[in-house]
């Protein structure tokens, strides 16, 4: 019986993977020098300096204009040293509306009313709050509102789905500056 050859001819394939990825190495790396030069339009095979051309000379192009220059102390208002510029008139804060759906002691009470709200497509927010005499208290609130007409649409879906609503009026107070 023949004896059977073997394979690896007494050649390493290790050396030839090696030697793959060699170059493939350098084959891409040649690739991506010539694509970012290509992108960035850079030639460096392009003399940097144009060749002269006898004739007669081209009328020179239009300067652009330069760019205007700031002094911080003219830019800011005021000439005077120390003076304050002038404050704006004071705005008064706006008036925010909430409809206040329910107050539970029980946690769980008010988080299924905030699902039935939800349910409604109504956004409605719990706030947990202690009340003297009475413990912690747990309001289901919707809004704010800016203007009277949102808070009678709400009012009047959450009235046709037989959850009384409280209007509750919010005036934020006005903080002095130092």
């Amino acid at each position: 019986m023949a004896k059977p050859s073997s394979r690896n001819s007494g050649r390493s394939s290790g050396s030839s993977i090696f030697t793959g990825v060699l170059i493939g190495l350098i084959v891409g790396a040649i690739l991506a020098v010539g694509v970012a030069l290509w992108v960035t339009g850079n030639n460096p095979f392009k003399s940097a300096t144009p060749a002269a051309t006898p004739g007669p000379t081209a009328p020179a192009a239009a300067e652009p204009e330069a760019a205007p220059s700031f002094d911080f102390y003219k830019v800011l208002p005021g000439d005077a040293h120390g003076e304050l510029p002038p404050s704006a008139a004071p705005a008064t804060p706006a008036t925010r509306y909430f409809l206040q759906a329910g107050a539970f002691q029980n946690a769980d009470d008010a988080d299924n009313l905030k699902a039935q709200l939800a349910m409604l497509g109504v956004e409605a927010v719990i706030q947990t709050g202690e009340v003297a005499d009475k413990g912690v208290l747990h309001r289901v609130r919707v809004g704010p509102f800016q203007a009277m007409d949102e808070v009678n649409r709400t009012r009047s879906l959450l009235t046709q789905n037989n959850i009384p609503a409280t209007l509750v009026k919010e005036v934020p107070t006005q903080q002095e500056t130092p």
